[in-house]
């Protein structure tokens, strides 16, 4: 994929942070601001700049919501997902995001805290290694903190893309294609210090992204046709 068409796409993030007054962090978000039943959202990372564009942030994940057949699943409801609690807690079992920021977090600080990721509630990984499901909570309940922190900390913009839950969903289209962007050759590279390197999936290290799925797949320029069409609504 050209630089070319990594140029259009920030140049029309920058179309989108102008149309929503500008870029948010969850930490200062809550559900009572207006979001929009669905959309698409793009997160960025203090520290990594662009090459090109050095006071431009690159984008470190691409994402949506509720794609499948009659989800109901809402906007907000995902990014709050992602930010975890008001009070600083959260679930990494509901959030991808979370689990793999905080899989960064145990290798690069050398935690141990084998319950992580594991099972999907935390009453069955409490099975599984024997305690509580108090107990299991009271041990991650700090590195969740930590999370929260971090993913708080990053600034992001929310497009409305306002399509019906499917196979064919919008949403999905423009997310797959723009991480096959970000992903592919010629992308903004991380740098040194950025937590993903410290990820022991080779898919977040390599790639720079907090994704997995579409990482390496081939994008479709046309979908930044649709991209800039959806921004033009907003």
């Amino acid at each position: 994929m050209s630089a070319a068409h990594q140029d259009r796409f920030y140049a029309l993030l920058d179309q989108l942070a102008a149309q929503v007054g500008g870029p948010r962090t969850l930490a200062a978000c809550d559900g009572r601001m207006g979001w929009p039943g669905r959309g698409v959202y793009f997160f960025f990372e203090a520290g990594e700049a662009l090459e090109a564009r050095p006071s431009a942030l690159r984008v470190v994940r691409v994402g949506t919501h509720g794609v499948s057949q009659g989800s109901r699943s809402s906007l907000w409801n995902r990014l709050s997902q992602h930010r975890g609690t008001t009070r600083g807690g959260g679930s990494h079992r509901g959030s991808i995001f979370r689990k793999l920021v905080g899989e960064a977090l145990i290798d690069r600080d050398a935690l141990a805290l084998p319950s992580w990721g594991r099972a999907s509630s935390p009453g069955e990984a409490a099975r599984r290694l024997e305690l509580s499901r108090d107990q299991l909570i009271a041990l991650e309940a700090p590195l969740e903190a930590r999370v929260s922190e971090h993913i708080g900390a990053m600034p992001f913009l929310w497009l409305e893309v306002d399509d019906a839950p499917s196979k064919e969903s919008l949403r999905g289209y423009i997310v797959r294609n723009a991480i096959a962007l970000l992903s592919g050759a010629g992308a903004a590279t991380p740098s040194a210090g950025w937590l993903g390197h410290a990820s022991p999936r080779a898919v977040i290290s390599e790639s720079g992204l907090w994704n997995q799925r579409h990482v390496g797949d081939t994008c479709d320029p046309r979908f930044l046709d649709s991209f800039e069409g959806w921004i033009s609504k907003m």
